[in-house]
């Protein structure tokens, strides 16, 4: 039976609890593997339509090992289907903002609940609309008036911005041939108005990529790039070692996220490329 752990804050954002059994002691060092997976509620931001966008993200504890947890009953969100496009590989330490749930704005008081098993342990974290939990993801951080860069999967196709970004058609590669992907980005070329950021105005969008969904290995060439904040495109070369189905991520940072994402959770976007890989 799953049980939901309590909530605690860390970071600025809600996530779920280590369990005593395995937990650190002061000041000491992350441990390189061994350690598990906690999701993490990022907040909720509106969207233009009235609907309402809840981001999560994940926090492997670990400095080194990387970690697979498929979709089913180890890794499921609800309420709804158990997959809704939530990560199933895990990198190292933080990562904010890498996937989120869209749901109506009549939503009220309900809660959006990513589950986690991992090594024997249960974490589930719940999302909701509260008002203390709202972030500026689509709007610009503090009133900066910076916006996240938009991406397009398709050169004259839709476009989004911010965590929940646009999920492409599937694409077909074959194991160990490179499949060429293409991403449009442009960005506004602002930074946000912070000292952090002071002098980045017109910093071209970086373009950062992550298995996100997949059984198999990926290796991406190159796995960052960049994009003129006045717009353009750039592409990787993604090469799988098994078969099966998979949703790649790509982060585009802004000039005020440079070098990740993370802070008042703006600005950046996601896009996800779904691929059917064969022999």
């Amino acid at each position: 039976m799953r049980t939901r752990l309590a909530v605690v804050v860390a970071f600025g954002v809600a996530l779920a609890p280590w369990p005593r059994v395995s937990a650190q002691l002061p000041l000491a060092p992350a441990p390189r593997s061994g350690a598990a997976v906690n999701p993490v509620f990022e907040g909720w931001y509106p969207n233009p339509d009235g609907t309402r966008s809840i981001s999560f993200g994940y926090f492997n504890r670990n400095t080194e090992e990387a970690l697979d947890v498929p979709i089913g009953p180890n890794n499921l969100v609800e309420p709804g289907q158990p997959n809704q496009n939530q990560p199933t590989h895990f990198e190292p330490r933080r990562h904010w903002g890498v996937f989120a749930v869209k749901v109506p704005a009549d939503f009220g008081s309900k809660e959006v609940l990513w589950t986690l098993k991992v090594r024997g342990q249960t974490y589930a974290i719940p999302g909701n609309l509260h008002p203390n939990w709202q972030i500026d993801a689509l709007e610009g951080e503090a009133g900066s008036g910076n916006t996240p860069p938009v991406l397009r999967v398709i050169a004259n196709g839709p476009e989004a911005r911010g965590p929940m970004g646009i999920l492409s058609d599937a694409l077909a590669a074959t194991i160990g041939k490179p499949l060429a992907i293409t991403i449009w980005a442009k960005d506004d070329g602002k930074a946000a108005g912070s000292v952090a950021s002071a002098g980045r105005d017109a910093v071209p969008v970086t373009l950062t990529w992550f298995l996100h969904q997949g059984a198999g290995k990926v290796v991406f060439d190159p796995p960052t790039s960049r994009v003129p904040s006045a717009g353009g495109s750039a592409s990787t070369n993604a090469t799988f070692s098994e078969p099966g189905d998979y949703v790649l991520r790509v982060r585009a940072n802004d000039a005020s996220g440079v070098a990740g994402a993370g802070h008042a959770q703006c600005c950046w976007t996601n896009a996800f490329v779904r691929v059917t890989v064969s022999r």
